[in-house]
């Protein structure tokens, strides 16, 4: 692989002066005051199998008829996808227009300081009232925005504390905080907007994050419906030997669980399913708590979203505001027995992403551009007539929007890469690329040496995944190892190679601290040297996988 790299000194010179400039000159560019509103809404863990207008297993249940409705009045995005399916680090690509190993936000232990909060500096400069309302999760305060009333960290589901910006210490705000959430930013467009400036508004809802605490008024929302099964939930599909070890030796190891499969964590223990029931009617009634549960979250943040839309559309701002609607990633909703985020697979990689501006994006359209969320700020900008600041890695889809075409140089191609090796939700760090139809993963078993626990300090096999989309949706059969198409596996790989060099995945530079350019550069010596999978590494591989059998211990 070392023979993609180049010398890139003399850009990244460039773009750090750039940076520079951006952070310290308080000139103002002109305003304009044609300039449309822009509003960027976010739900945490809110996947895009739930959301009505992506239609599948959930929508004859209806459960975002607002979102919906953004879709029918603008264009569905149908392989959005992030470059790290966890919150923390999505959320850092979007501010910044970087993948992790740029921006260093690798792992939820991220931090965006203020210097760093690129979007937020390049709308102000471009004569924008900016706020953000919600949930930040970037550990620095987001003092860039003009206007900030956030959770801080993960916050609280009920009576939530909020940080403000010019006010001491911690708020608290009685009821759920998609409510409260919701009423902050109704009084900052109310009584807090300069209406001399067209506003940027990033409103970040918590739920339906993890462990899906709804307002009371949704108990009985579902209460006699049975949400309907993926296919796969009692499928866990073929995999390699990285995630389902020799012989299934690591099934209940490797990825938390509906079902009683995993050792350590499953919904089935989670939600406190009766233990006299047989696994399979513990994991029916688990995935039934567990749907429930998330859907009536994601219930009360559409029903939220349709109070910001009645005072858009009743102040005259609904037609001159880009709306656009996403999660910070996908989400497992049952799919092969697995819970969580996290994969480069489907379902948690791909995002909801609908953008709304009915002056220039035709109602009702679709595309299945692959979009990136490095691609979400530069967009973002390009509305606000912006041009892609050269720091960003992220290109503008705002021709596809209102063409419904894509560029001839559009990219044909998305990069992935997951670090935070077996943390949390038993997921081994892996790299990846998705084009239109295939999906490439390289699980390389190695957390780089950060290890937080003994999960995170235990190896785990290498191998490679091979997926075709367009005959196996749901990524059930691993062509790496058939023969029939291994040459279509050795070009997949050279294209990858050629991405990691084009979006610098060996430079370490711009990390913030030791610590994280040794993980970056230990992690990158791994894939090179399990990229081939050599006879010598299928046999260290299955090596791995036993000594992993034998050290786990459920309470690790």
């Amino acid at each position: 692989m070392n023979a993609f790299r180049w010398n890139r000194r003399a850009a990244l010179a460039l773009a750090l002066a750039l940076m520079s400039a951006l952070t310290s000159s308080p000139a103002v560019r002109a305003e304009n005051s044609s300039k449309p509103n822009v509003l960027f809404i976010m739900s945490d863990d809110h996947t895009w199998q739930a959301v009505g207008a992506y239609g599948g297993m959930l929508s004859s249940l209806d459960p975002t008829p607002t979102i919906d409705r953004l879709a029918a009045e603008g264009m569905r995005f149908d392989a959005a996808v992030c470059t790290n399916s966890i919150c923390t680090p999505s959320r850092a690509a979007i501010m910044t227009g970087q993948y992790a190993h740029l921006n260093g936000v690798l792992t939820l232990s991220g931090r965006l300081p203020h210097d760093r909060q690129f979007l937020a500096h390049e709308m102000n400069s471009a004569g924008y009232q900016t706020a953000v309302i919600g949930k930040w999760h970037l550990k620095e305060r987001p003092s860039a925005f003009d206007y900030y009333k956030v959770l801080p960290g993960q916050g609280k589901y009920f009576d939530p504390e909020f940080f403000e910006s010019g006010v001491e210490g911690k708020q608290t705000m009685t009821g759920h905080s998609t409510d409260r959430i919701t009423d902050c930013a109704l009084k900052w467009l109310n009584e807090g907007r300069d209406s001399s400036k067209p506003f940027f508004l990033k409103l970040h809802f918590k739920a339906p994050h993890d462990y899906f605490e709804y307002a009371p008024r949704y108990e009985s929302y579902l209460d006699d419906v049975t949400i309907p099964e993926p296919e796969t939930l009692w499928q866990r599909g073929e995999g390699s030997i990285a995630t389902r070890g020799v012989n299934g030796e690591l099934n209940e190891i490797i990825a938390t669980s509906i079902g009683r499969r995993n050792w350590r964590r499953s919904y089935a223990a989670d939600f406190k399913v009766d233990e006299s029931l047989s696994d399979d009617d513990a994991k029916r009634e688990a995935y039934q708590i567990y749907l429930k549960k998330y859907l009536r979250c994601v219930k009360g943040v559409d029903d939220s979203l349709a109070r910001v839309i009645d005072y858009l559309d009743a102040n005259d701002l609904l037609d001159n505001t880009v709306i656009m609607y996403t999660g910070d990633q996908g989400f497992f909703l049952g799919e092969h027995d697995m819970q969580d985020k996290r994969w480069a697979y489907e379902p948690c990689m791909r995002m909801p992403l609908i953008v709304r501006y009915p002056p220039s994006i035709p109602a009702g359209s679709h595309h299945d551009a692959l979009i990136e969320n490095i691609d979400f700020p530069v967009t973002m900008l390009d509305f606000a007539g912006v041009p892609r600041p050269e720091y960003m890695q992220g290109r503008s889809f705002r021709p596809i929007l209102e063409t419904g075409r894509e560029p001839d140089d559009w990219k044909d191609a998305t990069y992935y890469q997951y670090w935070m090796h077996m943390a949390h939700h038993d997921v081994p760090a892996h790299i990846g690329m998705r084009t239109k139809r295939y999906k490439l993963i390289l699980f390389h078993g190695t957390s780089g040496g950060v290890s937080y626990n003994k999960r995170r300090s235990l190896d785990t096999p290498p191998a490679w995944e091979l997926y075709d989309l367009r005959v196996d949706p749901t990524e059930s059969n691993n062509l790496a190892n058939d023969p029939e198409h291994a040459e279509l596996l050795v070009s997949l790989k050279y294209k990858l190679a050629l991405l990691r060099d084009q979006v610098r995945a060996d430079e370490d530079s711009q990390l913030p601290t030791p610590e994280l350019k040794s993980q970056l550069n230990e992690v990158n010596a791994r894939i090179d040297d399990v990229w081939q999978m050599s006879e010598a590494t299928i046999v260290e591989a299955k090596e791995t996988s036993r000594r992993l059998f034998e050290q786990w211990q459920p309470s690790s």
